[in-house]
C-alpha cells in the first residue's frame, strides 16, 4: 500500500525522512528547523528522531 500523502505527519514517527516534501514540513516545523539544518542533522547523527533532536537542541 503507498503511502497516503495527505497525512501531515510521518509515516514512522521514530525516524526523520527527508525524501518526502510533507515529511520534511513535518520535522522542520517540529523542531523549529529549516530544511537545510535539518538535513545537517541527519546526516550527522543518522534519521533517528531522539537522535535528530538531541542534535538539535545543542
Amino acid at each position: 500500500m503507498a503511502d497516503d500523502k495527505t497525512l501531515r505527519g510521518p509515516q514512522d514517527s521514530s525516524r526523520v525522512a527527508l525524501g518526502e516534501d510533507y515529511e520534511v514540513a513535518y520535522w522542520s516545523k517540529k523542531f523549529g528547523v529549516s530544511r537545510d539544518k535539518l538535513a545537517e542533522a541527519v546526516k550527522a547523527v543518522g534519521n533517528g528522531a531522539d537522535a535528530v533532536e538531541e542534535y538539535l537542541k545543542r
